[in-house]
């Protein structure tokens, strides 16, 4: 979905006795700031970054967020000049989307309490009870991987770089290496290609990760269409889905579903899959189908009420729709800031809503009056 400059922003629709409650935590794309806004769309309160640029965060019970984010002195990514010799591996992912060298969790005044580096990182994060923390991670894959994988695109004369997979890291507190996965183990270089119109620079490009009770892993491989679960127990792939495009932000769901944000190619969907059978139980569209559209980032996740809360990231729209695909509330992003080519951007990674029982939040200030100057300037209050 395109946006205008001069498009209504704020909330711009609200359906209040079929909404959810909550405060939504959104980090706009090229800000320095990460906000929670009330059910009203005002600002609540405002994280501010200085020494990263941060990229998604999450709310976590104690009351801190944890933030992606990349060195705020890191020098630009390298040209892509194909007919060139690629440039080194630490250089090489600087030019991949969803990069971040640092994962940082910060108190509610924005103190960093804790913070791992690792400029291999890349997209989500899951933090697990005992505190541990899992990320993706790039790795180059063997020669007979680089080789066999199957897809992707190549330019002209291209001199391709070292194929890159997907390690999925755990470090516990003290930023030990607890345990790690080596997905491109588990996939199949040629009935898990590479999508055709996709660079032959990664094959996985994982861009989400959830963990159940069980300690199943699904993890969503947006580079060759696929949504996995590595089962705990036998630390084999345990479910394949392979109906998407480009997809987002796999998650877990009460009753053992996975959730999926389906980008698609020309309109986006969001889907409900029982892994039982592989069948969608429920799932969004637009109305037409090309009013709902994000050609990559995005989220969506399913509320207390059984809502879904959905980011249509491009656009920078955050929507709420209820099991009957009803729209019940509507805000868009005024922020406008600059993407890494200095153009104007608008757009939000993914959003979370927390209700107002949420540890978190206990306690916590959230008059939007607090932020008065900054509502009004935006044309939220």
């Amino acid at each position: 979905m395109g946006w205008s400059v001069n498009r209504p922003t704020g909330l711009t629709y609200h359906r209040r006795g079929l909404s959810t409650k909550g405060y939504t935590l959104l980090t706009p794309h090229g800000d320095t700031a990460s906000y929670l806004i009330d059910i009203d769309g005002c600002v609540v309160h405002r994280w501010i970054f200085s020494h990263i640029k941060p990229g998604y965060g999450r709310l976590l019970d104690n009351g801190n967020l944890l933030m992606t984010g990349s060195d705020i002195d890191m020098p630009k990514p390298p040209k892509d000049e194909p007919t060139k010799a690629p440039p080194p591996l630490d250089r090489h992912v600087t030019r991949l989307g969803g990069y971040h060298t640092t994962l940082a969790e910060v108190d509610w005044d924005g103190n960093v309490v804790w913070e791992y580096i690792n400029k291999y990182q890349h997209h989500d994060f899951y933090r697990f009870p005992n505190g541990n923390t899992m990320v993706p991670e790039w790795v180059e894959l063997p020669e007979e991987f680089h080789r066999g994988v199957r897809g992707g695109r190549k330019m002209p004369r291209e001199r391709l770089p070292r194929l890159l997979g997907d390690d999925l890291v755990e470090i516990d507190r003290a930023q030990n290496e607890v345990r790690r996965i080596h997905t491109w183990e588990l996939l199949d270089p040629i009935r898990d290609p590479i999508f055709a119109t996709a660079r032959r620079w990664e094959w996985t490009h994982i861009n989400s990760i959830d963990v159940n009770s069980e300690g199943d892993i699904v993890f969503s491989a947006r580079h060759n269409d696929r949504v996995c679960v590595i089962d705990n127990k036998t630390g084999e792939i345990g479910f394949k889905y392979t109906e998407t495009h480009g997809q987002h932000h796999a998650t877990w769901v009460k009753d053992g579903n996975i959730q999926v944000f389906d980008n698609g190619d020309s309109s986006s969907r969001v889907i409900e899959i029982d892994p039982s059978n592989s069948e969608v139980v429920w799932d969004y569209q637009g109305v037409p189908s090309s009013q709902f559209f994000s050609g990559h980032i995005s989220g969506a996740t399913r509320l207390e009420s059984g809502n879904v809360l959905i980011c249509e990231g491009t656009s920078g729209r955050l929507f709420e729709v209820n099991r009957a695909h009803e729209v019940v509330w509507e805000w868009i992003n005024p922020f406008v800031n600059n993407n890494s080519r200095g153009e104007a951007t608008v757009s939000i990674y993914r959003a979370h809503r927390y209700p107002a029982d949420y540890p978190a939040l206990a306690d916590k200030d959230l008059d939007p009056h607090r932020f008065g100057n900054l509502n009004r300037l935006n044309g939220l209050m």
